[in-house]
This record gives structure tokens, C-alpha cells and sequence, in this order.
């Protein structure tokens, strides 16, 4: 269709934005009036936007609606939130099970599909409002998880091995020394003649 206007369109009304009234973001050109979260309405700017695919949100509602859920990620220090934004208009959306990489080819280069880096465990885009980075790769929060007993990670609590990731104790025990003498804890046997 023609844009017989001549003014780039809304990302929100598809109607024509014209400079004065233009706010801008991931290429796309809004009206100020326009530039709302698409939950709760309220006014965004550059601080306050988080973008998903063609829909903008403020950080709140963003989070609530595709950041990780689950207990530990309150929204303060000692806090345990269930609300999960229905009040919002959310939907709750089922995490899919914890699996393990797929991904023969772990190079960055071949996780670059699009534009935005994949996700070693789900292959999915990782956005930055939901990166975390570990063993070199972006990771979704969610899926930053050991490949054996699904433990969060933090960055200093993992250890990798062939493009996988592990908490300390399942690494020391699937990859870690093995055979007399190399007991875990001070109730192991040790050997003295």
C-alpha cells in the first residue's frame, strides 16, 4: 500500500508521525501520545522502554509478563511476589521443562541468526532485558540452569564443559577426579599405612 502521507507511520496507530510529534525507537517512529506501554498506559522515554518484537512496555509490565517467574525473583531484598500481572491483562505462560543443548555447533558465529544471539539451551533470541552471560554465550535467565539437576547459576557458580553448563557439585561429580582418595568432605576415607 502506498504511504501516500509522506510522513513515516505509527508504530501504535499507523497513522502518519510528523517531526515535531516523532519519538523514535528500534527504528520505529511513534507519536509522543502514542509512546504508552501497551499494559499498563503509562508514558515511556528512552530510561523506561523495553521492547519486545514490534510492542513496547515499561519495564515493570515487561518483566512481569516475559522475565523469569518463580520463587527468588522478588521484586525486593527477602521478598517472594505471586502476582504474575493477571490484574494486568497478562497471561501466565507455562516455562517449557528444562533441556539440554541441542546445538552441535556452539561458535558464536552460528548462534548469530538474525541479528540477535541464540539461546544455547532453547535456540531462541535473547534480548538484552533477558541476557545473562556465561561460558562466553548469552543465555535466557530462565534456561541459565545446570544441564544435570536444572540448579540456577549464578556466573561464579558455574563450570562448563563441551558448550554445557553445571553447578559445581554435578561437575565434580560427572567430570571431576574419580577413585580412592578423592572423597568429598570430611567423612571420607582416607588412606594411611
Amino acid at each position: 500500500m502506498p504511504n501516500w502521507g509522506g510522513g513515516k507511520k505509527c508504530g501504535v496507530c499507523q497513522k502518519t508521525v510528523y517531526f515535531a510529534e516523532e519519538v523514535q525507537c528500534e527504528g520505529n517512529s511513534f507519536h509522543k501520545s502514542c509512546f504508552l506501554c501497551m499494559i499498563c498506559k503509562k508514558n515511556l522515554d528512552s530510561t523506561t522502554v523495553a521492547v519486545h518484537g514490534e510492542e513496547i512496555y515499561c519495564k515493570s509490565c515487561y518483566g512481569k509478563k516475559y522475565g523469569p517467574k518463580g520463587y527468588g525473583y522478588g521484586q525486593g531484598a527477602g521478598t517472594l511476589s505471586t502476582d504474575k500481572g493477571e490484574s494486568l491483562g497478562i497471561k501466565h505462560e507455562e516455562a517449557p521443562g528444562h533441556r539440554p543443548t541441542t546445538n552441535p555447533n556452539a561458535s558464536k558465529f552460528a548462534q548469530k541468526i538474525g541479528g540477535s544471539e541464540r539461546c544455547p539451551r532453547c535456540a531462541q533470541a535473547v534480548y538484552a532485558a533477558e541476557k545473562v552471560i556465561g561460558a562466553g554465550k548469552s543465555w535466557h535467565k530462565s534456561c541459565f540452569r545446570c544441564a544435570k539437576c536444572g540448579k540456577g547459576l549464578e556466573s561464579t557458580t558455574l563450570a562448563d564443559k563441551d558448550g554445557e553448563i553445571y553447578c559445581k557439585g554435578c561437575y565434580a561429580k560427572n567430570f571431576g577426579p574419580k577413585g580412592f582418595g578423592f572423597g568429598q568432605g570430611a567423612g571420607a576415607l582416607v588412606h594411611s599405612e
